[in-house]
């Protein structure tokens, strides 16, 4: 899978773009603020129907502009098919594939994978759980549709269930049938959704493993276990068995949405407290490229790879690694951001990849020799 051509009119600085793109690496190279992750930015919108680092559709439109469009054109196993997205300030978002709206965007997840390393990726580790949730979800979404629709009728549920422990808070009444009702269907979506996780960590740590000693040189023993209240009570009994401290706090302080990815090194440390700079993003390429391979897997073919800035932020070794995959050809159509016009070009040159490189300037891109 690649993507052969992509238009962006004012999405986030970048005002009125169109570029054909080559399907093995492709290099946006600039000054910082000029609109380079802004670019990968858009492809991953158009893969997931939403912004990778801004979730507020509104505030990717470019400033002082009333709407953006997206458009990409994606060739899968030799078909062409053309992906657009408009959002207009106080409108409905429009998604079409193949100039047909969705009914739902989640039918789009997982047609168009792709998989971003950013600097970004140290929150994985430095913030709370919702952020490893979130990419724990993002990742079995790509490829188990009934996980994604279980996930979404779930967080229904929840909010739910929230605002009527919260009403009846408010009246200072209970009622518990109503209760009960809410709890049925939360447990049967919430099991569902923590078996899937917990069948899918079983696949996916192997090839984690497997990446982290590749790139560490087996230096260090690093550990990624899921956490769960689920994994030894009964979901039903643990929200019996708290629904006075529920009304207490009127929320649900029990279920699969307090999940976690606890990572660890050297047996029981935690990576965020002990493991160094440089150990910590060998764990997070590592589990990024790990999420790349079983997308691979699971899929029959590459999904789109986006490099954000990994020259200035990796040290040589760790971009050798990467590069390397990318001369033999196990990574697929890859797109790199960097700020040197030539660090990038001369590097792909010296390992006789092919690729395309193009300047971006105050929004704007053009061609590179």
């Amino acid at each position: 899978m690649y993507l052969t051509h992509l238009s962006l009119i004012n999405f986030k600085n970048c005002t009125d773009i169109s570029v054909n793109l080559n399907q093995s690496v492709n290099c946006f190279l600039g000054n910082n603020g000029e609109g380079k992750t802004n670019l990968l930015d858009a492809i991953y919108y158009l893969s997931n129907t939403k912004s990778y680092f801004n979730s507020i559709d509104s505030q990717n439109v470019k400033f002082g502009e009333p709407f953006f469009v997206a458009q990409g054109e994606f060739s899968v196993r030799g078909e062409t098919t053309n992906v657009y997205c408009g959002v207009k300030k106080g409108a409905k978002k429009q998604f079409k594939f193949n100039k047909k709206n969705y009914t739902k965007l989640a039918e789009h997840i997982g047609k168009f994978p792709v998989v971003i390393i950013t600097p970004y990726d140290s929150n994985l580790i430095l913030e709370g759980s919702e952020t490893r949730r979130k990419f724990l979800d993002r990742l079995i979404s790509q490829f188990n549709k009934s996980y994604l629709d279980n996930l979404i009728g779930y967080n229904k549920l929840l909010s739910h269930r929230n605002a009527t422990l919260k009403q009846m808070a408010e009246n200072q009444s209970f009622n518990a049938d109503l209760l009960a009702v809410i709890d049925f269907q939360l447990v049967e979506r919430g099991n569902f959704v923590h078996q899937e996780r917990k069948r899918f960590l079983e696949e996916f740590i192997p090839v984690f493993n497997r990446f982290y000693n590749d790139i560490s040189n087996q230096k260090e023993v690093v550990s990624l276990t899921y956490t769960s209240t689920l994994n030894d009570n009964s979901f039903e009994q643990l929200l019996k068995e708290n629904i006075h401290k529920d009304r207490s706090v009127t929320y649900t302080t029990k279920g699969i949405h307090r999940d976690d990815l606890e990572f660890k090194i050297m047996g029981d440390y935690s990576l965020k407290k002990f493991a160094s700079q440089g150990q910590q993003k060998s764990f997070l390429i590592a589990l990024k490229l790990a999420q790349f391979e079983y997308i691979k897997q699971k899929k029959g073919f590459s999904p789109i790879l986006l490099l954000d800035d990994i020259f200035d932020k990796l040290d040589e070794s760790r971009v050798d690694y990467i590069l390397q995959m990318i001369a033999h050809n196990k990574l697929g159509q890859t797109f790199i951001t960097d700020t040197s016009l030539t660090k990038a070009s001369k590097t792909l040159k010296k390992l006789n990849v092919d690729f395309k490189a193009f300047e971006i300037e105050g929004g704007s891109l053009s061609p590179l020799e």
